[in-house]
């Protein structure tokens, strides 16, 4: 009986000696982009053009560029626009393109990466979650975006989790951040105003729905470019969903 009980006393001790040096269990991993967003900005959208209508429905007066804040560098750059430049491609870069009067269609490539075609000028843009831009990639018009979402409240995976270690609830609201970098030059408005290689433009997307029930999306955004604007250049432009896709109507811009 006595050598039992120490067998038993030898195996218990080894049993809490081992629990003790037993690495901790690894944190669950992070859900993707994907599962993790707290608004679904996928589907249909039209723009809904309710301010600064005479820059964004029709092509500006050569020189028309009151309110934007050009240096002397960037007024001497719009002044090279003629009206046979009109509908080039410059015009639905990543700095204006969202700013277009346009429709939308919003969908996931991946699990990493969310998608944004555009009937105007036919352009797509590709937003990367988990991601830096590259310091060297090949420049374009729509650049190397990186995004991530902004969770109200704080960031996802705060706390400790639920039992066993399973993730906190993901957060019911929350904004899409995204930065643009990598551009070649464009233009802020349809006359030529423009915004240079060097731009960085920096969007946030926010979903809500209206007194009525209609979904719509807000994109804030801010271009910054040290070659052509005195100051940030700030817009914010709407978008109402629609119920399907019938009325898109892609539209090619000129090369």
């Amino acid at each position: 009986m006595r050598r039992f009980l120490a067998l038993a006393g030898a195996f218990a001790l080894a049993a809490a000696v081992n629990a003790q040096q037993a690495p901790p269990a690894a944190p669950p991993a992070p859900p993707a982009p994907r599962a993790a967003a707290p608004i679904d900005l996928t589907g249909s959208w039209v723009s809904i053009v309710n301010e600064d209508w005479r820059w964004r429905m029709l092509t500006p007066p050569k020189g028309d560029y009151a309110s934007v804040p050009l240096n002397g560098a960037g007024r001497g750059e719009a002044d090279k626009w003629t009206p046979a430049m009109d509908g080039r491609c410059e015009a639905y870069g990543a700095g204006a393109l969202m700013r277009m009067p346009t429709r939308v269609r919003i969908s996931w490539q991946d699990d990493n990466t969310l998608k944004i075609e555009t009937d105007a000028g036919t352009q797509t843009r590709l937003l990367h979650f988990n991601a830096n831009a590259p310091s060297a990639s090949e420049r374009s018009l729509q650049g190397y975006s990186v995004a991530r979402w902004e969770y109200a409240g704080g960031p996802i995976g705060g706390g400790r989790g639920g039992r066993g270690g399973t993730p906190p609830p993901l957060p019911k609201f929350g904004t899409l951040r995204v930065v643009t970098t990598n551009l070649t030059g464009g233009w802020l408005r349809k006359n030529g105003v423009p915004y240079s290689e060097n731009a960085t433009v920096t969007e946030n997307f926010d979903r809500f729905k209206s007194p009525s029930g209609d979904e719509w999306f807000v994109v804030t955004t801010a271009v910054n470019d040290p070659k052509y604007l005195q100051q940030e250049f700030v817009t914010s432009s709407h978008f109402k969903k629609e119920a399907d896709g019938s009325k898109w109507s892609p539209a090619t811009c000129k090369s």
